[in-house]
């Protein structure tokens, strides 16, 4: 419970007298009544005279640029008060305000008479309650960071279609309704594990750490670690040293929706994907099934198209292709082959001819060297053989036949080399150089001496 703190002035400083009661005498009755102006001007000059400091909840703030002013709501159990800041007062302080945040104001009541509105002007403002809280984690923010705790590239993937979906949260808070009412919404494929557990108090981040364990031996392909809005110190179980690092270390993606916009606490800094509420949280886990469908009949459209247009073409390929010259002709089939057996044939037929013409003229070089050969193996007898027809020649009977003698031989063919030999009247045959002679012996006569030569006896 957030309690106002009041200081007064002190003794002295100012004094308001309490007003006299009706019919107490004091006033007279002869004072004329106070206008509506100049009784608001009176309150005004009472209230600026009390300077106090309030602590408080911020329950609105509003911070347009262009305005003067910065204007904000602080309430406790029961009350709310309207205040503002000047603008360069404001920027002085060096404080972010949000709604939710614990302060303390220092200023005086004001009075807008036109209205007959009242604010408290602020001169001071500090954050109350959470300002050491806000240096140790920002400490403890830093020191993670440090480790590589926060870095994007150690950050797991989230599924693009999970199949089981773990919700850590209160089972009692508003948080788990909005989350399992998107998730049924958008994505009712998946099935969800509900594990509930305090998200306030000194325990809490123990008792989250054990959901956390119970969500991954479930194998939950994701988790939401969630929970609704609050004050700073509501949320510091999610600011806890320990239950960050179990989230960094999980082996599953942690989706967290704290549900506390203006901060980061240190589990959203450490875990896979923040964001900013329980419902944003259940949205980027799933899909949206009617955008899926959509895709899917849109896809399926497309794809039964390019399947009718693929058709439509293959079938006028087809109705070309049975109308082509090769279909209509059989022998089309076998002309190319028969091209090129031709002209394998008419290469083969040079090619023998070429070989057996080469191997002709290779033969008749080899005929020719051996007849070559032969002839110089021969040339020696042959001419010597030659001399030896010309020394036979010169000793031949023709050529002595052919100079003019002749030659007598009987019907037996014996040589007459003497008249004693034959008788008279014996045939003979006288054998000159051009043929050969009959001739009947009529006579014998014996020479005076026979020539040892027959060339001498020529002679």
């Amino acid at each position: 419970m957030y309690q106002e703190e009041l200081i007064f002035p002190e003794p002295g400083e100012f004094a308001i007298e309490p007003a006299a009661e009706p019919g107490s005498g004091t006033e007279s009755d002869s004072d004329p009544a106070l206008s509506v102006s100049e009784a608001l001007q009176l309150a005004k000059g009472a209230l600026e005279r009390v300077a106090v400091t309030i602590r408080g909840e911020i329950s609105e703030f509003s911070d347009k640029p262009g305005y003067k002013a910065v204007y904000f709501t602080i309430t406790d159990e029961s009350s709310a008060l309207s205040c503002l800041i000047w603008r360069n007062v404001f920027q002085r302080q060096d404080v972010q305000l949000r709604q939710g945040a614990l302060v303390e104001v220092s200023g005086v009541f004001s009075l807008y008479a036109a209205k007959g509105r009242m604010n408290f002007e602020v001169r001071t403002l500090r954050l109350a309650g959470e300002g050491d809280l806000r240096v140790k984690v920002a400490q403890l923010a830093r020191k993670l960071a440090t480790e590589g705790l926060m870095d994007a590239e150690r950050k797991l993937p989230l599924p693009q279609f999970p199949g089981r979906i773990a919700v850590v949260t209160s089972p009692r808070g508003k948080a788990v309704h909005d989350v399992l009412r998107t998730l049924r919404r958008r994505y009712p494929l998946a099935e969800v594990l509900l594990c509930g557990v305090p998200v306030e108090g000194d325990g809490a981040p123990r008792q989250i750490i054990a959901g956390l364990e119970a969500a991954v031996q479930a194998a939950a392909e994701v988790i939401l670690l969630v929970r609704g809005g609050g004050s700073y110190e509501d949320l510091m179980p999610f600011n806890d040293e320990t239950l960050a690092r179990a989230i960094a270390s999980s082996p599953i993606p942690i989706v967290t929706g704290i549900g506390h916009e203006p901060d980061n606490s240190i589990a959203d800094m450490v875990a896979s994907y923040r964001a900013s509420t329980p419902t944003a949280a259940a949205e980027r886990v799933a899909p949206n099934i009617a955008e899926i469908t959509a895709r899917l009949t849109s896809q399926s459209q497309r794809l039964g198209q390019g399947l009718r247009s693929h058709s439509l073409r293959l079938g006028t390929r087809i109705a070309a292709l049975r109308q082509a010259r090769i279909f209509m002709d059989c022998e089309q089939l076998f002309k190319d082959r028969q091209y090129s057996l031709e002209a394998a044939g008419q290469r083969l037929s040079s090619a023998l001819e070429s070989s057996v013409s080469r191997a002709a003229q290779q033969q008749q070089l080899s005929r020719n060297r051996l007849l070559q050969q032969g002839r110089n193996l021969l040339a020696p007898a042959q001419a010597q053989l030659r001399m030896q027809a010309a020394q036979l020649q010169g000793l031949s009977p023709l050529a002595v036949l052919a100079r003019g003698y002749s030659v007598a031989y009987d019907r037996d063919g014996h040589v007459i080399s003497s008249i004693d030999a034959i008788d008279l009247c014996t045939e003979l045959v006288l054998r000159v150089s051009d043929g050969q002679l009959g001739c009947l012996v009529q006579d014998k006569q014996p020479l005076a001496s026979a020539p040892e030569d027959p060339e001498d006896a020529n002679d």
